[in-house]
């Protein structure tokens, strides 16, 4: 049974989700990260009592942008779909375990631990790099490496079994986009050129996403007003954020976010830390 809690929305609040999901958007689009990094602190800080129902939310919410995004990489056809369907069994069950795991721990032990994952993507981006370009510090860069089918290739099932099955549990049991780990294991495990790496891990994000909020559904860890309003301005972002890339710098961008990223990690880790001990 769904516990009820209060979700009166007033305009503030709802112009800041809105806004929010706008901004989300538009830098998710802009430095090639999954909204939940972003969307989790947010929830978790100022409109959700527990950090299960930020990771839920956000979740569904990643559901949406997944679609957007898969949509507009398949016309460009850079998506490997053999690939894809090799991986989604194994994403999807992880995403599952992901999910279901979160009602095994504590709100605050899931705080700490999401502050602790938001440090990787917040380093590379200090760093100058986004977490898909992570490829660059293990493999020296081919000059045919553009050139690369991505389809043509064969690949380890064992790979992918573990590939797929680590992610789906990140995205079920922090919330985020799959890609956030699986797309420098694509490039980096299974020799996956970077832009099929992405496209391919966006498709595969969606179905796995939509059965963990599912399970996040049914611990009613998903506030459906939170989720709309923040999936509208995520979709307008992504629009804008695709055509401002090519006009604001990139890698300061990405500096000067990974330094917010940084900021709320450290501080749900803090809060964590400060609740599990007092």
């Amino acid at each position: 049974m769904q516990r009820m809690i209060d979700t009166y929305m007033d305009p503030l609040s709802i112009g800041i989700l809105i806004v929010s999901g706008v901004l989300i958007g538009t830098i998710s689009s802009m430095i090639g990260v999954g909204g939940g990094i972003m969307m989790v602190p947010l929830l978790s800080f100022f409109f959700v009592p527990e950090t299960q129902q930020a990771v839920g939310t956000s979740l569904a919410t990643v559901v949406v942008t997944g679609i957007v995004s898969s949509i507009n990489y398949g016309r460009k056809k850079v998506i490997d779909y053999k690939l894809a369907f090799m991986m989604m069994p194994t994403v999807i069950v992880g995403a599952v375990l992901g999910a279901w795991l979160t009602d095994f721990i504590s709100s605050e032990g899931l705080a700490l631990a999401f502050g602790v994952l938001l440090m990787y993507p917040a380093l590379m981006m200090v760093s100058g790099r986004e977490p898909k370009e992570v490829v660059n510090i293990f493999k020296k860069p081919s000059k045919t490496e553009e050139k690369t089918e991505s389809q043509n290739q064969t690949y380890s099932p064992i790979k992918i079994i573990l590939i797929g099955t680590i992610a789906g549990i990140a995205s079920g049991f922090f919330g985020v986009g799959s890609g956030i780990l699986m797309v420098p294991a694509m490039a980096i495990f299974l020799n996956v050129d970077m832009l099929y790496a992405v496209a391919t891990s966006l498709f595969v994000m969606v179905p796995s996403a939509f059965i963990a909020s599912f399970k996040h559904w049914q611990s009613a860890n998903i506030i459906f007003q939170f989720m709309g309003l923040l999936a509208i301005g995520i979709i307008f972002g992504a629009q804008i954020g695709t055509r401002l890339a090519m006009k604001i710098p990139r890698k300061r961008l990405r500096q000067a976010f990974g330094v917010v990223l940084a900021f709320s990690g450290l501080n749900m880790i803090w809060k964590g830390i400060s609740t599990l001990l007092l």
